[in-house]
C-alpha cells in the first residue's frame, strides 16, 4: 500500500499494511498504534553494541594497531605489496569482540483461536501480529506464529500478505490449555523471543509468569509475554471497545467500527491475488537466460545468479500445510568475484568464491567455528581456469557440511574442506551425476538416503529422491522402489531428460524435460502431466531433493516456483510485474 494512501500517522507502516485494503488500514490505525506503544518498551527494535570483550577473530578492516604483527612484517620487507593490499583491503586485522547478552532470536507469537478470542479478541491479535511482524523485520530477524492446539513445530511465517489468511483460517472448537502453551514452547531456543496472545482466563492458569515487572529483555526469553484480551465496552452494533492487559500494565483499546471488523474477520478485507511476486534486488536482477536456479541441499532455499559477477540470490521458498505458502523476500549476498559453489545448513549460509586465483569462504549466519576465514589455492580443487568458466555457465554447485568440513564436487572429484581450509580428494563423482547441463546431485548415489541395491547401484540410468529409487537402462523405461519398499513401473515415450524424483503423497512422480520442445512433465504411473507453466526454459527445472518443489526460468529474468505435482506456481520471482 502506497504509504500517499495513508494518514500521516500511518505512513511509516505502509509495508506492514500493504496485506490489508485501504479501509481496514485506517480502520485499525487506533489499535495499531497503541499497541506498538505497549509493545515497544518489551520487543526493542535495535540492540546495544555490547561491551568490549578482547578479540574474536581476524577481519579485513581494523585500526592500524589491530594488525597482525606479520603484516607489519611485510610492511618492512615489501612496502609496495603492503601498499596492495592496503588500496584491495586484503589486510588483516585482528577483529574486537563484544559481550552482549541481549537476545537476537526469532519472534514467537502464539495465539488462541478457542471461542472466547472470537470477535474483538481476533481483532486484537490481528493488530499484534502486524506490530510484532514489523518489529521483527527491523531487527533483521522474522515473526513465525504458532496456533494452540496445533503439532508442536507447525509454524506461520512470512510476508502479512502470506500470514494473515493463514491465522484467520485456524479456528478451534476448544479453548486452549496451559499444556498446549508448555508444549508449544518446549522446541524453541534460548533466544527466541516468545508471545501469548490469549484471553485472561487462560493467562490466569498459566503457572512459572513473573509476579512483578517483565523479563529484562536483554535477558533469556523465559515464559512467554502475555497479551491478554477481554471486551470493556459494548454498543449497539456489538464491541466498541476491549481492555489489554500486558504483565501490570491494562489499557482500554478503541476497535474498528462494526462493519469493516466484520469484513476483516471473514477475510474480504486481505489483499492477496495470484502467486507471491518476490522481485530480485534492482541490481542483482539475473542476466538474460543466467539466473540458473538451484536447490543445492535440503534447505527451501533457492540459489540464483544475479547480473554482476558475485551476486547471489537466495529466495525462501518454503510450503506449509495451510491454505496459504509462506515466502520471504529474495536476499542478496554480495560476493567478490565468481561464486562457485553455496548451500545452506541450519540457519547459515555457506559460499565458496573465486577471487584473484584465490578461493575464498563465504559465511552468512552463525558463527562457525576456526578462522573466521581461510584462503585455498584453486588447484587443490581442481579448479583450472577452463573449470572455472565451464562452470559460470552452470547452475551452482551444491556447498555440504560433513561435520566441520565442507563437500564440494569440483571436475569430477569430491573435495574436502577442513575448517583450517586444508583440502583433501574424497573420492570419485559417480559418472551418471556429470550431466550436459553441470552436476547433477539427485544422480549421486553417495547422496542416497540408504544403500542401493544391485539393481540400483549398477543402472545406466538412476535417479533417487527422500529414500526412493528410479533406475533404468534405456532411459524410458523405468523402475521404481520407493521409500517405503513398493514397487511402480514408469514409462514415457517422447525423447526427455529426467530432472528430477518427487513424491505426490506416497506416490513417485518424474519430472522430464524436452530439449527440443521444451515441455517439462510430471510422469506418474496412472498418466502424464504437462507442467506447461514450468515449460519453455533454455535449461532443464531445478527439482528440490526432499519437497515436492519445482523451479524454472521461463524466459530471462523470470523464475517460477511451485507444485511439481499439480503444476501450480506458488512464487514469481524476478519478475517485473
Amino acid at each position: 500500500m502506497s504509504a500517499a494512501r495513508l494518514p500521516a500517522a500511518l505512513a511509516p507502516w505502509a509495508g506492514a499494511l500493504s496485506a490489508l485494503s485501504p479501509e481496514l488500514a485506517v480502520a485499525l490505525g487506533p489499535l495499531l498504534r497503541r499497541l506498538d506503544q505497549l509493545v515497544g518498551a518489551r520487543e526493542p527494535v535495535t540492540d546495544g553494541p555490547g561491551e568490549p570483550d578482547g578479540t574474536g577473530g581476524i577481519g579485513r578492516s581494523g585500526r592500524p594497531e589491530q594488525l597482525l604483527p606479520a603484516e607489519w612484517l611485510l610492511a618492512e620487507e615489501h612496502p609496495d605489496e603492503f601498499l596492495r593490499r592496503f588500496v584491495d583491503r586484503e589486510l588483516l586485522y585482528l577483529a574486537p569482540e563484544f559481550r552482549s547478552t541481549v537476545t537476537r532470536g526469532r519472534t514467537v507469537a502464539l495465539v488462541d483461536a478457542g471461542p472466547s478470542q472470537a470477535g474483538a479478541g481476533r481483532l486484537v491479535q490481528l493488530a499484534a501480529l502486524l506490530v510484532l511482524h514489523r518489529r521483527a523485520a527491523a531487527r533483521g530477524s522474522e515473526l513465525l506464529v504458532g496456533v494452540l492446539g496445533d503439532p508442536p513445530g507447525r509454524w506461520l511465517a512470512g510476508e502479512p500478505a502470506d500470514l494473515l489468511p493463514s491465522w484467520l483460517a485456524a479456528r478451534r472448537p476448544t479453548e486452549p490449555t496451559a499444556e498446549q502453551v508448555r508444549e508449544a514452547t518446549a522446541g524453541l531456543d534460548a533466544a527466541d523471543r516468545v508471545w501469548l496472545l490469549t484471553s485472561p482466563r487462560l493467562a490466569a492458569g498459566l503457572p512459572g509468569l513473573p509476579a512483578g515487572p517483565a523479563p529484562d529483555p536483554a535477558g533469556p526469553s523465559g515464559p512467554p509475554r502475555v497479551l491478554a484480551t477481554e471486551v470493556a465496552r459494548w454498543g449497539s452494533a456489538g464491541a466498541t471497545h476491549v481492555t489489554v492487559r500486558l504483565d501490570r500494565t491494562e489499557v482500554e483499546l478503541p476497535l474498528p467500527a462494526a462493519d469493516i471488523a466484520v469484513r476483516a474477520l471473514r477475510g474480504a478485507e486481505f489483499r492477496r491475488n495470484g502467486p507471491v511476486l518476490v522481485p530480485a534486488p534492482a541490481d542483482a536482477a539475473g542476466p538474460p537466460g543466467r539466473a540458473l536456479p538451484a536447490f543445492t541441499t535440503d534447505a527451501t532455499l533457492l540459489l540464483t545468479r544475479g547480473r554482476r559477477e558475485g551476486t547471489l540470490l537466495a529466495t525462501d521458498v518454503r510450503l506449509t500445510e495451510h491454505k496459504h505458502a509462506a515466502v520471504t523476500r529474495t536476499k542478496a549476498h554480495r560476493l567478490n568475484g565468481q561464486v562457485i559453489a553455496a548451500g545452506r545448513t541450519g540457519r547459515r549460509l555457506f559460499a565458496l568464491h573465486l577471487h584473484r586465483d584465490r578461493v575464498l569462504r563465504y559465511v552468512s549466519g552463525r558463527k562457525v567455528g576456526g578462522a573466521a576465514e581461510f584462503v585455498v589455492d584453486p588447484a587443490f580443487l581442481g579448479l583450472d581456469a577452463t573449470v572455472a568458466e565451464a562452470l559460470a555457465s552452470r547452475p551452482l554447485l551444491p556447498l555440504l557440511c560433513s561435520g566441520d568440513d565442507l563437500l564440494v564436487p569440483v571436475a569430477g572429484r569430491w573435495r574436502r574442506i577442513a575448517p583450517d581450509g586444508a583440502v583433501t580428494d574424497d573420492g570419485p563423482v559417480d559418472e551418471r551425476a556429470e550431466g550436459p547441463h553441470g552436476f547433477e546431485r539427485f544422480r549421486e548415489p553417495r547422496l542416497f538416503e540408504r544403500a542401493p541395491q544391485p539393481g540400483e547401484r549398477l543402472a545406466r540410468h538412476l535417479v533417487h529422491a527422500g529414500g526412493t529409487a528410479a533406475w533404468s537402462e534405456d532411459g524410458g523405461r523405468w523402475h521404481v522402489r520407493t521409500r517405503l519398499g513398493e514397487e511402480r513401473q514408469l514409462s514415457f515415450r517422447k525423447k526427455a531428460l529426467v530432472a528430477g524424483l518427487v513424491h505426490d503423497g506416497r506416490e513417485p512422480v518424474l519430472i522430464t524435460w524436452s530439449p527440443d520442445s521444451r515441455m517439462v512433465r510430471a510422469i506418474r504411473y496412472d498418466g502424464v502431466r504437462t507442467l506447461s507453466r514450468f515449460s519453455g526454459g533454455t535449461a532443464p527445472p531445478a527439482v528440490h531433493p526432499t519437497e515436492p518443489l519445482i523451479a524454472a526460468e521461463v524466459r530471462p529474468g523470470r523464475v517460477v516456483v511451485g507444485d511439481a505435482t499439480t503444476g501450480r506456481i506458488h512464487h514469481v520471482i524476478g519478475s517485473n510485474e
